[in-house]
């Protein structure tokens, strides 16, 4: 999939733009550095998505030039999966786990990302949810169905939490995600004893402020990070692809639980990162972090200010 020539790409010159606004090159995909926190964006490999899974409820005449802006098929996306690691004091931080070994063939490679990094599953200290999609949770257990963090604890969301533990979801959330409650509430149970809740606007770690950004699923979380007058955004899934999530923030999206809900969400948030000039953190977001302009017909993803 090629990327436009203001995404933040690969490359000498991608890395080289990024090192002017913090970003470093490494064995990461991008370096953060707020003070004395340290954020790293590394890999989890990749998915393979029907093109329909997000596109099939856009209006498709207006949809064409846009997947043609982004040189992107209709029918096939790759999109990156990022986790971000970050590291501050005698903390090790995991803003989700990645799918593991039993969601796609082309993911699952997070404990290689963080190996490069000298980091090991028992250096992690914490463990927190963005929300409970099988390529954020489904790495949370090793072979032998055991936390695979084993001296971490976990926090995610109340309203998240609570919607993949209620027996019910599975019965209500549609035949086409009935196996996400089924493996979601499967992997949550093991870690029930160790885990805490929070919810919109608490700090939860040192300089971390959970922000609600619901409608991606019914308890999405995204989170500042701040030191100081510095900030970044890291966004899980609430702003999930670099070009029709930023070209038409209002357009319902198939990947989204709650289509009408998650577009709202989409627009206040790009409309306050573009404000601020808050660093973004993307799941999904091609080389993971980045900036978001936004221009006369809508907004962008760029890793250059």
């Amino acid at each position: 999939m090629a990327l436009s020539r203001r995404d933040f790409v690969a490359g000498g010159a991608g890395l080289m733009a990024g090192a002017a606004f913090g970003f470093r090159p490494g064995p990461a995909f991008a370096q953060v550095v707020l003070g004395d926190i340290r954020l790293d964006v590394v890999s989890d490999g990749s998915l393979t998505l029907p093109g329909g899974f997000i596109f099939d409820p856009m209006p498709q005449d207006e949809l064409a030039p846009i997947i043609e802006r982004f040189d992107l098929s209709g029918d096939v996306l790759t999109p990156p999966c990022n986790v971000t690691l970050m590291r501050s004091g005698d903390r090790v931080v995991l803003f989700d786990v990645g799918s593991g070994p039993d969601f796609a063939p082309n993911a699952g490679t997070l404990l290689t990302s963080l190996e490069a990094l000298d980091v090991t599953p028992e250096d992690v200290t914490d463990v927190v949810f963005t929300h409970a999609h099988p390529d954020h949770l489904w790495g949370l257990l090793d072979d032998f169905d055991d936390p695979l963090f084993s001296n971490a604890s976990y926090m995610i969301g109340q309203t998240e939490w609570d919607y993949w533990m209620d027996p019910d979801t599975v019965d209500t959330i549609g035949d086409a995600r009935a196996s996400f409650a089924v493996g979601a509430q499967r992997r949550l149970e093991m870690i029930q004893d160790s885990i805490a809740f929070f919810k919109d606007g608490e700090e939860i770690l040192p300089g971390v402020a959970a922000r609600a950004t619901f409608g991606h699923t019914p308890g999405h979380m995204a989170f500042e990070v701040r030191s100081g007058s510095n900030a970044v955004m890291i966004l899980g899934d609430c702003i999930g692809n670099h070009h029709v999530a930023f070209a038409r923030p209002d357009w319902r999206s198939g990947s989204d639980q709650d289509q009408d809900l998650a577009a709202q969400t989409r627009v206040a948030l790009l409309d306050q990162l573009a404000a601020e000039q808050m660093q973004v953190i993307g799941y999904h977001l091609p080389q993971g972090a980045g900036y978001v302009e936004k221009g006369s017909d809508g907004y962008t993803f760029t890793g250059q200010i």
